[in-house]
């Protein structure tokens, strides 16, 4: 295959699936890591993708444009529900505080928030309020600010003062982006600006995202990878990014499909 083929179908690979590592691509290719960089190189120039560390992503991928809930429910859903009920299994004894953050797959996680158990849990996001209100064993407490239609999370300065007042024993943490070189990353300030309170006011924090968020790096950064105690995400981590995660000290956790 000429280099020019062979750029043609990475820059395909990496529009289709959202992201693509060095690792994989050399496999795939039949070539060394230093000609993948070199490729990835090329279309970074040619404004086709972008570099990040370890891989590529869309050029679209660094923007301030946002889907919407609608939109995200339905994009990598069995991953997302994998994760879901692994992080089921961080959920802590009778009497703790939990914190839920916005977003789809945190949304699928307040699905597995187990009944046998009396726990305060505090949530900015509107659907896993509505979930959660209903049942007897939860005390909800729904941070408040303006709404965000398009990820429906409270943001703004009332939500910002409540958190700086509380500590929770665990967050769940949704992201964007997850790079070692940018940490968390989110399209929107005055979402970072809340994730940031969130991350800062838990004991520990597990962040729920599946792979094709991780290299990527979005415009407002709300957290460093040494913030985070625990990432789930699924099976297709890159081998290359997942020893960066721990290498910076987090626990990788590997929800569903292949162990």
């Amino acid at each position: 295959m000429y280099a020019e083929e062979r750029q043609e179908a990475i820059a395909a690979q990496v529009l289709r699936e959202g992201r693509a590592s060095v690792t994989e691509l050399a496999l795939a290719y039949a070539v060394t890591t230093e000609t993948v960089r070199r490729d990835l190189a090329a279309l970074d120039r040619a404004g086709v993708v972008r570099r990040v560390h370890g891989g590529a992503v869309p050029v679209r991928a660094l923007h301030l444009v946002e889907q919407g809930v609608h939109e995200r429910e339905h994009t990598r859903a069995h991953h997302k529900d994998a994760i879901a009920a692994a992080a089921g299994e961080f959920f802590p004894l009778s009497g703790a505080t939990v914190l839920l953050d916005a977003g789809t797959t945190t949304a699928r996680i307040a699905a597995h928030l187990p009944t046998d158990r009396d726990l305060v849990v505090v949530t900015n996001s509107v659907p896993v309020a509505a979930r959660l209100a209903p049942l007897p064993s939860v005390s909800l407490h729904l941070l408040g600010g303006r709404v965000r239609g398009v990820t429906q999370a409270a943001v703004g300065e009332q939500a910002l003062r409540t958190l700086d007042g509380i500590r929770v024993d665990i967050a769940f943490i949704g992201t964007n982006a997850i790079s070692t070189r940018h940490g968390l990353s989110t399209p929107d300030g005055d979402e970072a600006a809340v994730k940031r309170a969130m991350v800062k006011c838990a004991n520990y924090v597990v962040v729920a995202a599946d792979s094709s968020k991780v290299g990527r790096e979005e415009f407002a950064s709300f957290a460093s990878i040494s913030d985070v105690d625990t990432l789930i995400t699924d099976t297709e981590i890159a081998d290359d990014d997942r020893k960066a995660l721990e290498d910076g000290g987090v626990e990788v956790v590997r929800a569903g499909g292949r162990p």
